[in-house]
């Protein structure tokens, strides 16, 4: 830590509910995270690969 930073107002657990309650941080490796502009663009894309994993795993069975 920097001698700089200042930390005496902070509150401890400020955002731990909110956490707990689902909140899921992935960090992208810089390569990706040229692609997608925000995290919505991450979701759309996440959401367009698992629809075709579950036509692809229909066609398989």
């Amino acid at each position: 830590m920097q001698p700089e930073y200042d930390f005496s107002n902070g509150i401890r657990g400020k955002y731990a509910k909110q956490f707990v309650a689902g909140t899921n941080l992935v960090a992208l490796d810089p390569d990706v995270a040229k692609i997608f502009s925000d995290s919505d663009a991450v979701n759309e894309m996440l959401r367009a690969v698992v629809k075709i994993l579950k036509r692809s795993k229909k066609h398989a069975a």
